[in-house]
């Protein structure tokens, strides 16, 4: 629950006066408030935007829940599902989570699956079955005409807010597993899916995270509420 209209003001001059999404494709995630809002103040900037959740029933009785259509409407092109707030804080489930990815690829929205180890998973060295699990629970089950739809994004969650770090390497290691895991789907696939790093990716670490060759952009946090420090990643992302 970060944001403010005023950051949103922040982001139109910033993209409005940056060269940048001809080198680098550029998503925003705001909160819900903000999304139409955001969407017209980016209007012709070539930046997206996204919904942070959805719930995965199209319309009905849900009190104070957002649909799939409802978000279409208001222009948003990607939806993030799974992320670890959303698997800590609300329990939510491998069926909870594959039901939102297929309800958001049914109203023309492009998932974004968010997957991650816990400091204990990855402690006792399950952090490569873990993540494998909750990428296959989607992967298997959704209508094949619809992979090609979905990014990845590996949030460690054990680095996130901790401060513990993960190394670009062991990151590389956790993005290597999921490309082989997508290729033995697809090869067309796994070359073509965006898998994106979420563990406090920040100005000072983007390059080298960047530079793995398996991690093709990132699932900014923190940093994407200054954008000074969100142009400053982009600009290296559009170098790598």
């Amino acid at each position: 629950m970060n944001g403010t209209r005023q950051l949103v003001a922040a982001y139109r001059k910033a993209f409005m006066d940056a060269d940048i999404t001809d080198k680098v494709d550029v998503l925003l995630i705001p909160s819900f408030p903000y999304i139409g809002e955001m969407v017209r103040a980016l209007l012709g900037s070539g930046v997206k935007v996204g919904a942070q959740t959805l719930n995965p029933r199209g319309a009905g009785a849900h009190t104070g829940e957002v649909s799939g259509v409802m978000l279409h409407e208001l222009g948003a092109e990607y939806v993030l599902v799974g992320h670890s707030e959303r698997r800590r804080l609300y329990k939510e489930s491998e069926d909870e989570i594959f039901a939102r990815v297929n309800a958001a690829v049914s109203e023309q929205l492009h998932p974004i699956l968010c997957v991650g180890e816990t400091l204990e998973q990855h402690k006792s060295g399950n952090a490569l079955a873990t993540v494998l699990h909750q990428v296959s629970s989607v992967m298997e089950r959704l209508d094949a005409r619809y992979l090609s739809w979905v990014s990845i994004a590996y949030e460690p969650v054990w680095a996130i807010g901790t401060g513990l770090t993960a190394t670009p390497e062991q990151a590389q290691e956790i993005h290597a597993a999921i490309r082989e895991y997508l290729h033995e789907i697809d090869p067309e696939l796994a070359e073509s899916t965006r898998l994106l790093y979420g563990g406090s990716m920040n100005a000072h670490n983007a390059r080298r995270l960047l530079a793995q060759p398996d991690i093709d952009g990132g699932l900014i946090g923190g940093s994407s509420l200054r954008t000074e420090d969100f142009l400053s990643i982009c600009h290296v992302a559009g170098q790598n």
